[in-house]
């Protein structure tokens, strides 16, 4: 079945339909990693976004159901040059586009993919349809044009967990606050045998409190931080009262809670191998990263410093405020498949909860 991608700007790439039939909207991107891709899927911070894989084969090795990183993917479409119909691994239970299907995820293949990335680059990252459906082209523009910017949805109440659950163990509580969270997050701090209590976004400052946690992970997530209202507040209230950690979306909102500003990336970082300068380790490591907002350093205030920048572009990638116990990481420390140079992370943020 055919099927189209159609920019905001009326560019169009035609290519094959693989998931789901239909149509979809959403801000088209892409991710530069090479594997890893059941991971991305099912990451909850492409929520309202079509993703783009710039390598071209996708899909070789299948879809098991161990290493998925939420409980179901949250993207709008799927984009890739071609798709393997018959993977091959001992852990596959199914391809990758039968998973779109079954999760209702519109996907297209035989597209220049290269083109295509190319052409975000040069022109920022933008809305998109992707569509099965042989719909004009002139109504599909329309259809764009009226549908909101990514800065003006709150994606947090559909990614974040409905209830609360814990993981158990012997060591320190950790409360983690459900932006969008990456299950493989919660299963590092996990494994350095801390407890971990998974609440939802909507949870307050109060009612954490009331969980008794040692310290407060704030994870990851989509959308503009500037949309998570509540999560601010419950870091304005929190900020010097628990020890914190904010990972990707949860450092851009901890930035926030503490007077910074954040603004809109071009075309985002997105991939798997973006190196990052450690000021106070001087060290260099290649990192996991999915987001689109960075924080603005001329806006941080006296007291919060810079941990961590990113070699590439030079945006700030870590923060620190060591009267306040918080430090925060733009990118993924503790996904998987990808690099392990940053798992000391969740070592430096255990010595923060010693030391209150």
């Amino acid at each position: 079945m055919q099927g189209r991608l159609v920019l905001e700007d009326g560019t169009t790439f035609p290519g094959i339909s693989r998931g789901a039939g239909g149509e979809a909207w959403g801000e088209v991107i892409f991710n530069t990693s090479m594997t890893g891709y059941q991971e991305i899927i099912t990451d909850p911070s492409y929520c309202g976004q079509i993703l783009v894989m710039t390598f071209p084969l996708i899909g070789n090795y299948g879809i098991n159901y161990e290493d998925l990183e939420s409980r179901r993917p949250f993207l709008r479409g799927f984009v890739a040059r071609e798709f393997c119909l018959t993977p091959s691994n001992w852990r596959s239970v199914m391809s990758v586009t039968d998973y779109l299907k079954e999760n209702n995820i519109v996907a297209l293949d035989n597209i220049d993919t290269r083109a295509l990335t190319r052409h975000i680059r040069k022109n920022g990252s933008m809305r998109g349809i992707i569509t099965s459906e042989d719909t004009p082209c002139g109504d599909l523009l329309e259809k764009l044009q009226n549908a909101p910017h990514i800065s003006e949805i709150d994606f947090l109440a559909e990614v974040t967990t409905p209830e609360i659950y814990t993981l158990e163990n012997s060591g320190p509580h950790i409360v983690i606050m459900d932006l969008g969270l990456r299950l493989s997050i919660a299963r590092s701090l996990h494994n350095t045998g801390c407890r971990i209590t998974v609440v939802p976004a909507s949870l307050n400052a109060q009612d954490i409190i009331e969980l008794k946690p040692d310290g407060l992970v704030l994870s990851g997530g989509p959308g503009d931080p500037r949309t998570a209202k509540n999560a601010i507040k419950t870091v304005e209230k929190l900020a010097g009262k628990l020890p914190l950690l904010g990972i990707g979306l949860g450092h851009q909102v901890i930035a926030l809670a503490l007077g910074g500003k954040t603004y809109k990336l071009k075309f985002g970082h997105r991939g798997a191998n973006h190196p990052v300068k450690d000021l106070l380790r001087d060290k260099v490591y290649i990192t996991s990263q999915n987001h689109g907002f960075a924080v603005d350093e001329e806006s941080l205030p006296a007291g919060v410093s810079v941990t961590q920048k990113n070699l590439n572009d030079g945006t700030i990638e870590g923060l620190m405020e060591k009267n306040l116990k918080i430090i925060t990481t733009q990118y993924h420390p503790g996904t998987f498949p990808g690099p392990t140079d940053s798992h000391h992370l969740f070592g430096l943020f255990l010595e923060l909860l010693k030391s209150v």
